[in-house]
């Protein structure tokens, strides 16, 4: 019997996100995919970004370069880099084709040459699909997860799905709704259009976030 990992296909994972369900498996060389479509979705509200105050100090004051797309392979392999990790080698190829195909991702935070954080995701539709951020210094994931969020708004996206729900993404404003909820905002995000044009998630905040900074929670 073939491996079921070698049949699947990136049209067959777009697919599968237009159904609400996404891949994961149990170690960095687990050969398998599993499924995942969990009763409660974790959604980052693109009109609800919560910046503290501390956020905010860093956006301004900046010590961090932003980009996006220019180092997706990279992004990906540093949210692999963890003891426990879903992303297996099967999985990142995937993505790495998905990112060749348009259809994936990278906003990455650097510190003069150092990549210092990211977030990376899959885009069908205006729907952005977050799949892993990571951060080697502090606040570095949190000024990618604010730099994207403007730069989504920006490019006509309406949802940004997390997934899971967790204490770091609840503080930037996160939160968790019922399955059913989710495939209604999906499917009119997946009935919408946005491109994502890197310039949107690269430029300096002071500058260039808008009505992002202007409508984002500051606490």
């Amino acid at each position: 019997m073939p491996d079921p990992a070698d049949e699947i296909t990136p049209e067959i994972l777009l697919r599968a996100y237009a159904m609400g369900i996404f891949p994961m498996a149990e170690g960095r060389d687990d050969p398998e995919i599993h499924w995942v479509d969990p009763r409660r979705r974790g959604i980052l509200p693109l009109d609800g970004f919560r910046i503290s105050r501390s956020l905010a100090r860093r956006l301004r004051l900046g010590g961090f370069t932003v980009t996006a797309d220019r180092a997706f392979a990279q992004v990906v392999d540093a949210c692999a880099e963890r003891d426990e990790t879903w992303i297996s080698r099967r999985i990142q190829s995937l993505y790495e084709s998905l990112h060749a195909l348009g259809h994936a991702h990278s906003i990455e935070v650097w510190q003069k040459d150092r990549l210092a954080g990211g977030v990376y995701g899959v885009t069908l539709g205006a729907a952005f699909f977050g799949e892993s951020m990571f951060s080697r210094v502090p606040d570095a994931s949190k000024v990618a997860l604010a730099h994207a969020v403007r730069g989504l708004r920006a490019d006509g996206f309406r949802l940004f799905d997390t997934q899971f729900l967790t204490p770091h993404l609840a503080s930037l404003g996160a939160g968790e709704i019922p399955r059913a909820s989710y495939h209604r905002l999906l499917k009119a995000a997946l009935d919408g259009t946005a491109r994502f044009e890197p310039a949107s998630y690269s430029s300096g905040w002071a500058a260039a976030s808008g009505r992002t900074q202007d409508s984002a929670q500051t606490s």
